[in-house]
This record gives C-alpha cells, structure tokens and sequence, in this order.
C-alpha cells in the first residue's frame, strides 16, 4: 500500500484529470466501457480461475453471475450512452413566458467504490460502469477476502483502462480507513451494516453522498397449501441431490466457504443445541477443505443467531406458519429486507407483499431474475441499504441532474417586485394557481380585490 502522502497526490491528480474535461467526453466513456467489454472477454479465463481459487465457484456459475451479467450490463451502457447523455427538455408552465428549461446530467468527479468479496467482479465493476458512463474518475477498493480477485483486478484495470482516471487500491480495513479519510464527490459501498455505520460516520466530515448495498435478510415466501411442508422439504432434499448429487463435497458444481474465519462462524451457527435440533437434512462441515454440507432447518429458534445474522453460506432456515398470509406480519417484525421472494399463485397474497411490506424489492416465483434485469433499479431500503443501482439506475447515481433555466428579456412578470399591495397579491394568487383566466380579469380590473388581514 502506498504512502499516505502518495495516495493524497494520486488523488489530486485525477480530480485535476477530472478537471480537464476528458472524462466528460462521450468518446472518453465509449473507450472505458470498450475496455471493461475486452477485459471481460480477454481474462475471462484468468478470472474464472480466481473466482475457483477465492471461493470455489464452478466456471459456469461464475460466467452466469458475474461475466455473463457483466457483458450484458456493459453492452446496454454502450447501446444506451448517447441517450443517458442527452439534456432532456423540462416542462415549464405557461405563465413562463420566453422561458425554456432542461435538466442536464454532469459526472459528480472523484468516486470511491468499496465492494464485497461474495461476487468480487459483480460487485466491483457493476457500479464502475455505472461511474464511467457518468464520466468520472473512479477508485476501486476490492474485498481483500478474495484475494485472486482483487489483484486480478488491479492489474486487469490499470492495463485496459485509463489509469489516469480509474485506480484499484487493494487492502484490509486500515486501508478501507484510511480510503474513508479522504474528500470524495460520491462513496458507493456493498457490504455488511456494521461497515456500512463506519462509512457513513466517515462520509460527515466532507458531506459526501453516499449508496450502501447492505443485504441483510431476505425472506422467501413459500405459498404451501398444494401439499405438506414434510412433502416440500422431500423435494427439496431430492432437488439437492440433483443439483449436487449423493455427496455434495465432491460435485465441482457448489461453491467453497471464502475463508476458515466466515467457515466456522457458519459452523458455530449450527452448533446452538435448538439450532442443531431443527436440521433435517446436511450439517456436515469439512474445515480444511472449507465445505459446508447444504442444510435445512426447520423451526430454528426466532432468537437464534442464525435467524437474525446474514448467513452467506448455504444454510436454509424454514419457519413454518399457520397460514401463509402470517408471513406479511413475520416480515414486518424484522428489519427491512433488500429483497422478498413469494412463491405463489395467489393474487391476493401478492397485493398483501406489494401493499403491506417494505423491501428493496419483491419478485415472485423467481430469486435472481430483479438482479439481472438492467430495467429494474437494484437497492435496499431501511437497515438493507439506500440508493440503487443497474442499468441506467448507476448512471444516475454518479450523476448530478443540473437543472437549466433560459428566460428572455423580451417578458417579465412585472408584479412579483415590490412595493408590495393587495393587487399584486392577488395576481401572485391567479399565478401561482394557474389561473389564467383569473390574472387576465386581475390585469383588467374585472376581479374585484380579496380583502386579507395581515398579522404583524
């Protein structure tokens, strides 16, 4: 890690670069997002063996989550710019007259991106092409609990990218602390709700804007009156043999824990004696090869660990209820979630998840297809986070929307000067409603004046 001193002068240096205006070129962001696009395509196979190496992803599920959905994201940047670019005409009233308005997005500058180890690439360059349509310079801070994939990065970005405007600084929290020092025009965080507090206290200092990505508990709604749920956990168990076959440990095909610190705080969430009582199916734990057995759990103690804290690991909690819209009530008793996924066909009980919840988002019969979607904005609300991104959802988040107003000398609404009289106000009354027709009798004496009283 560089020198305090080294990092304050590279900062400077790109807000100078910023200053310049070469970020703002259409043509500046077009090559940006051409070099995440060769990138993606170029070390493709450098990063599926990173994405194997920090967290034993098998390749096709790293392309489906990260490369897959990061080429589509790109492709959509491109496509989109010229239009995400463009000034866009705001409507003024009529009473406006020679006056015209437009709403014009301009980059923030110098952003600070810090990203999460559980999808490295994802996480990373997902809110990066977001900031490099907008035309700013960027600092990258990747999770230094994927270690491949963060030096990876920093090497991949500084060969195909403008490394006078787009920096990776790898590092543990001092890093990330010292990163939260410095001025930013915009901090973008994923992570966990405890970072997310520290970043937040950070950002004060120069009152920086801030998106969190934080998670938390996402709550899946298994609508289940068809059948019994003994019927339902059959089939789950029949589906992960499918998936992961009679011994999950040896299937290429489900991913490895990140590290032995994350592996035994999931082993010790099993490890509560009513905790360990509701597993019906897995729990076997494999230390030195940092495998966890797929689980599920049945009617987990409520104050358990494991039903409070984010898991990130595959341990399936089941909470069984009398009737299946109790589960409106049992969502609202816990903080809000990023996402809510029902399975069901019953209209009704979808109104009552629209209507009655709070999340980021709510997506029935289906846990990935709100994520991928470049249409729908992706965040949090409450404890989950706030702000969003995807698809041009990131382009407005590093962006600042300048309102632009052009009046002509031609006109002026004379009455809005003082001196002040019940006239006037009577025509700021008509104007202000709209009332056309009431200013133009106003105007000709045809309106007799309201009395008012005022207050001294």
């Amino acid at each position: 890690m560089e020198t305090w001193r080294d990092l304050e002068r590279d900062l400077e240096d790109m807000r100078e670069y910023y200053r310049h205006g070469k970020t703002k070129e259409a043509s500046w962001r077009k090559s940006q997002l051409k070099g995440l696009l060769t990138l993606l395509k170029e070390k493709e196979g450098d990063i599926f063996k990173a994405l194997k190496q920090d967290l034993g992803k098998h390749h096709v599920e790293a392309f489906r989550d990260e490369i897959g959905t990061l080429t589509k994201t790109v492709n959509t940047a491109l496509e989109s710019l010229k239009d995400w670019m463009s000034s866009k005409t705001a409507k003024l009233p009529r009473i406006a007259l020679q006056t015209s308005a437009e709403i014009v997005p301009e980059p923030l500058g110098l952003v600070l991106i810090i990203s999460s180890w559980n999808f490295p690439f994802g996480l990373s360059l997902e809110p990066m092409i977001g900031a490099l349509a907008a035309g700013n310079t960027v600092v990258l801070k990747p999770s230094e609990l994927a270690p491949a994939c963060a030096s990876l990065l920093a090497n991949a970005i500084s060969t195909y990218l403008d490394n006078k405007a787009v920096k990776v600084i790898q590092g543990g929290p001092s890093v990330g602390e010292q990163l939260l020092q410095q001025r930013w025009d915009k901090i973008f965080f994923t992570g966990s709700a405890h970072v997310g507090r520290i970043v937040m206290s950070a950002a004060v200092k120069h009152l920086t804007p801030v998106t969190l990505e934080l998670g938390g508990k996402c709550p899946a709604v298994l609508d289940s009156l068809s059948s019994s749920w003994d019927m339902k956990v059959e089939l789950m168990k029949n589906i992960i043999k499918e998936m992961f076959g009679e011994n999950p440990k040896e299937s290429h095909s489900i991913a490895r824990i990140i590290n032995k610190q994350h592996l035994l705080r999931l082993k010790n969430l099993l490890k509560d004696p009513h905790v360990d009582a509701s597993i019906v199916y897995g729990g076997s734990v494999d230390e030195d090869n940092l495998f966890i057995e797929p689980t599920i759990l049945v009617d987990p103690p409520l104050q358990a660990a494991i039903m409070t804290d984010e898991v990130f690991g595959p341990l399936l909690p089941i909470i069984t209820l009398e009737k299946i819209e109790d589960s409106v009530q049992f969502i609202n008793s816990r903080p809000k979630a990023l996402a809510i996924y029902c399975f069901t066909k019953n209209k009704t009980l979808q109104r009552m998840m629209i209507s009655e919840t709070s999340s980021g988002s709510v997506t029935f019969n289906d846990t990935i297809i709100q994520y991928a979607a470049d249409t729908l904005p992706f965040g949090g609300v409450g404890e989950s986070g706030f702000g969003r991104y995807h698809g041009k959802f990131s382009f407005d988040t590093f962006s600042h929307e300048k309102a632009i107003t052009r009046r002509s000398f031609l006109t002026d609404l004379w009455f809005r000067f003082p001196p002040w009289n019940n006239y006037k106000l009577q025509l700021l009354e008509s104007a202000f409603n709209y009332d056309y027709l009431g200013l133009v009798l106003v105007i000709l004496g045809l309106k007799r004046h309201r009395q008012r009283s005022a207050g001294i």
